[in-house]
């Protein structure tokens, strides 16, 4: 096969070229998939959009006023979810990395867990944190669904990163006589916040984007919430609703689904920009 390549160079140099040229247009296809869902948001949504529509309660079913209700009831589920979520997957993710021999039954078990539908962990959520624990319908019972939703993707994607460091950093702290601790607290953790940071913002994303887990636990009213023990309606449930049972509601639909998609965006930003910061930060002190 070698020989064959030698004898032919051209037909190696058509391969490449057919092989780069079949990279280059799934990668247009996929911007391109992309833009479409963004431009057709904003085009049906922008219309919508206004000040009174994000700090209004709906009216007429939602035909009419505003989010203000879901937008919170979503802000306060996020919160639980990246509070309970975070810390443990972090951790997780350096004894995964830095800690366990052998760590493979556990790896397997994150894996069938990011991959198992949202249905079945409404369920679980409904029957251990609404009746179990005795939560109800509430943003703390949502909440906590999906931390264990969002749990294996972003312990994944955290030891990946931590995975990628070179093996020179822990060798030479190693050589300095650097305790494992400051090693990984003070140069493995911040050179790996780039990865972390990209762990978190997908489990951000899976948790905004959620809506069957959040029918079983957190609820279906669109009043204020005033605490993280009141039932509370997310956007994206929200979106579903006016969609599918609101006649004439596609209107607050795009609107909310704008609104959403500029809030996944604003997270994001602020996520990438706190990591940075943090990583070069302790980078400068190390």
């Amino acid at each position: 096969m070698v020989r064959a390549a030698q004898r032919n160079p051209s037909a190696n140099s058509v391969s490449d070229r057919i092989a780069g040229k079949s990279l280059t247009l799934a990668a247009l296809l996929v911007a391109a998939l992309i833009l479409w869902v963004v431009v057709d948001v904003l085009w049906q949504g922008a219309g919508r959009l206004s000040w009174e529509f994000v700090t209004t309660a709906p009216s007429d079913v939602g035909r009419a006023g505003g989010i203000a209700p879901m937008l919170v009831a979503t802000m306060l589920i996020l919160a639980v979810c990246l509070a309970a979520a975070t810390p443990m997957a972090i951790a997780t993710a350096i004894w995964l990395a830095e800690f366990a021999a052998a760590g493979r039954a556990l790896r397997l078990s994150l894996d069938v867990l990011a991959g198992m539908p949202s249905i079945v962990f409404g369920l679980f959520g409904y029957v251990f944190f609404v009746h179990m624990l005795g939560l109800g319908f509430s943003i703390l019972a949502g909440g906590l669904t999906l931390a264990c939703m969002v749990l294996p993707v972003v312990t994944r994607a955290c030891e990946e990163s931590l995975r990628a460091l070179p093996d020179g950093y822990r060798l030479g702290c190693a050589a300095l006589g650097v305790s494992r601790a400051a090693t990984l607290w003070r140069l493995q953790l911040p050179a790996a916040m780039p990865g972390l940071a990209v762990g978190i913002v997908l489990g951000i994303g899976r948790a905004l984007a959620e809506t069957a887990a959040l029918l079983y636990t957190s609820g279906y009213v669109d009043r204020m919430p005033t605490s993280f023990s009141d039932s509370g309606r997310a956007l994206s449930i929200h979106i579903f609703d006016m969609s599918m049972n609101v006649p004439g509601g596609d209107r607050g639909a795009y609107g909310t689904a704008l609104v959403l998609l500029v809030m996944l965006i604003g997270i994001n930003a602020v996520v990438f920009a706190i990591s940075t910061w943090w990583s070069e930060t302790r980078l400068e002190q190390a």
